[in-house]
This record gives structure tokens, sequence and C-alpha cells, in this order.
């Protein structure tokens, strides 16, 4: 296989997959320029390594870490924060957070925050089901108290709060007849992330079970332009939007907070991450100080969010005490703007009993091109800001905590 057998493949698309590839902001050069390594590890004979957190673990007889796998490590010296580089957020009952709160209320009613939910991906993970439809707790799902957390703080805003959901091609049909039954307000809308192709682990195009090219959502890093793609995001600052609030639809303890609003007001900085503390067997992306570059090439040194996968050999993730929740606030006309040196990841995937590649990107990795503050968050309780829910049992583990916080914050 090579470069030109996968474009011959790409240019005899059927017109209505390639039409709705097109639409979707897919960029045929760009697969082929990722495909390139497998295609040298194809003509070498060399297995392919594994290169992402979630993914299949690496075959067995790789020996040392493959030169793919230590692509995706970050260069130069990486240490973890410092103590003052991650604060708490603002405790209720102090002057520090009424003054927060207050300043983020006050915006709100200026019209100035909308609330943008990731709700795409490939609806395969609650067993085929579109996760936004899944009850989460007494008969509503997981959509219906998004939208019933969107009408309390409209209600307190004294205007409407736009609620943005980024679906995919697996989710968007089904989300967006569930609103029209539900009656969505017309400040509640879709916009669609990307969708792309698989390919073979030798570089050609997967194909599934009926013989079709495989396609697939690549990750919540399609987020930036996906929201340019719709034009949400360019009419909200026209009309004076100034912060968007993008949170995982699977985690209600992320709703809005007024408080933590109006801290990232105050810092000036172009993004807010929320950090919730490890407890035992937690992985994921972690706050490090490592050098970045900018779409232009400029160097930077910043404090971002690294997966385990991309810290160098030796570094030990399990000292930095907190963890990425995927909660973020940003500066709408930041995340309009500012161009991104996006990594595209390797991972692979078993489809239809196969092994299939797939190329994906991090949302983390806007703290690599904007200025960024952090903020630990609870995990625990009434104030809890992080309950995640993968899966059914999850779910079922966590229901009650998840029905005191949808109490205490207007959902229910």
């Amino acid at each position: 296989m090579s470069e030109s057998d996968l474009r011959a493949e790409l240019a005899s698309l059927p017109g209505p997959l390639r039409a709705r590839l097109q639409a979707a902001g897919f960029d045929a050069d760009r697969l082929v320029a990722l495909a390139a390594p497998l295609h040298a590890r194809a003509t070498s004979g060399a297995e392919p390594a594994q290169l992402a957190s979630g993914a299949e673990p690496a075959r067995p007889g790789t020996g040392s870490p493959s030169a793919a796998a230590e692509r995706n490590r970050v260069r130069g010296r990486v240490e973890p924060p410092r103590a003052e580089d991650v604060p708490d957020a603002p405790a209720a009952g102090t002057p520090e957070h009424a003054r927060a709160a207050q300043s983020g209320l006050e915006a709100m009613a200026r019209g100035e925050l909308a609330l943008c939910v990731l709700a795409g991906g490939m609806a395969t993970r609650m067993g085929g089901i579109v996760k936004a439809l899944v009850e989460a707790i007494d008969g509503r799902t997981f959509l219906e108290l998004r939208l019933r957390e969107n009408a309390t703080w409209s209600e307190r805003a004294g205007r409407p709060v736009p609620l943005w959901l980024m679906t995919s091609d697996a989710t968007e049909g089904p989300v967006r007849e569930a609103l029209a039954r539900l009656r969505a307000p017309a400040h509640v809308a879709t916009f669609t992330q990307d969708l792309a192709l698989r390919l073979t682990p030798e570089g050609r195009l997967f194909r599934g079970a009926d013989a079709q090219p495989s396609t697939y959502a690549p990750g919540h890093g399609d987020l930036p332009d996906a929201l340019r793609r719709a034009g949400l995001l360019a009419d909200f600052v026209a009309r004076g939007g100034r912060t968007v609030w993008i949170a995982n639809l699977d985690n209600l303890g992320a709703t809005i907070d007024p408080a933590l609003l109006g801290r990232f007001l105050a810092t000036g900085a172009d993004l807010q991450v929320e950090v919730a503390p490890k407890e035992a067997g937690d992985r994921g992306g972690i706050p490090a100080w490592a050098d970045a570059e900018d779409a232009q090439g400029r160097a930077a040194r910043r404090l971002q969010v690294l997966e385990e996968f991309r810290l160098p050999q030796g570094f030990d993730a399990s000292a930095v005490r907190v963890f990425n929740t995927n909660t973020f606030l940003a500066r709408a006309d930041a995340l309009l703007r500012t161009p991104v040196r996006w990594h595209w990841f390797e991972v692979e995937k078993k489809v239809d009993g196969r092994v299939a590649v797939q190329f994906e990107r991090l949302l983390q990795e806007l703290t690599a091109a904007m200025p960024t503050t952090y903020v630990r968050v609870p995990r625990a309780g009434e104030a809890s800001r992080f309950l995640p829910v993968k899966d059914y049992d999850e779910l079922a583990k966590r229901r009650d905590e998840i029905r005191t916080v949808a109490q205490a914050r207007g959902m229910i």
C-alpha cells in the first residue's frame, strides 16, 4: 500500500459519503499525511505500536518503544506543577466566593456566557444508545437534565443562556429529534464534530462488515473547528459574548457556577481548566510544565494538560495529585481566533473483530496554545464537579450522587 493507492481509494468514495465527509471538515490530504508512517511500517514489516490512552495494548514482540510512540512524547524538560499553580476553587461562604459569584452573575445577565456540551462520539459505550438519551436518574435523560439546568440559569440570568450541543454523525439525528420532542427553546442549538475514515494497519481504507469505508468521530479536539464551521462562535462574539463553558455531557457535576466564572474573568487568562483530586486508580491528563509551539512554530513554556502517553519515560504521573476533568472555561474571542498546533494521535480499535487505525485529537491541547489558569474543584458530596459516567455500571454507582447534585443545582 502506498500514498498513491490511498489517494485512489479516496477519489473513488461514493458521492453521498464524500458529501458527508466534506460537510464535517474531512481533509483528505491530512489523512494521507497521517497514513505515511503506516505505509512505511507496512513496507519495512515493522509491527505497529499503540500510542494513545484507552486503545488496544501494543502487539507483543514490538521490543523497545517504537519511533511512532516516541514521536508522541513531548520534548524537553517536563516538570510537575507547583502548589500555587493549582489553587482551590473559591469556597462557598467566603468573601472571595461571594465576589466571584456576583461578577459571574453580572456577566451572565449581560449575555456573555454560553454553555457548550460535548455530546458526540460513536454512541457505542451504552449498548448503541446515544448517551444523551439514556436515563440518568428518575426517568430523566442526560439531555433533559442539561436542558433543565439551562432553563434554571437562563431564569436566574434574566435572559437565555445559549446552550450548544456538539454532536457527531452518529448522534446528531437522535439528539435533534429529542430536542424537537422536548420543545427545546431557540437558544439551544446543535453542531456536528468532524467525521473521518479509519485505515487498516497497512494504510488502506478500512472497510466494515458491510464492505463500506468505516467512519468515526476524531475526538473532542474537533470542538474549535466545528464551532467555527457552524458559525455559532462568531455570532456569539459579534453579539458581545465573552466566555464559553465547555463540559462533557456525561459529567453532570460540571454545571454552570457563577463563582468559577467570576474567578476566570478576574484572571485575564484565555482558558481555565478544572482539575480534580486523584483517588486510587485514577489516570488521566495532568497539568505539567512543558515546552509548546504555537501555530507559527514559536516556542513557549506553558503549564499544559498532558496525557500520560505523552509524558517522557521516567516521569512519575502519580506524583501529580490532580487530573483534568475535561471542563473548561474559554475566552470566546480567543477560542474563535487562536490557531492551535494540533497533534493527531494514532489509535488502534477493534472494529468488526479486526484491527482498525484511527487518528484522534484532544481538546486539552488548547492549553499548549492559550494562556491557561487551573482550579482544583471538589469531587465529593453536593459540591462535586466530577461525576463522569462512561457506561451503565458507572451510572448505577453514581446515581445517588448525581441525584444529590441535580437537586442542589436546579436540574430536577
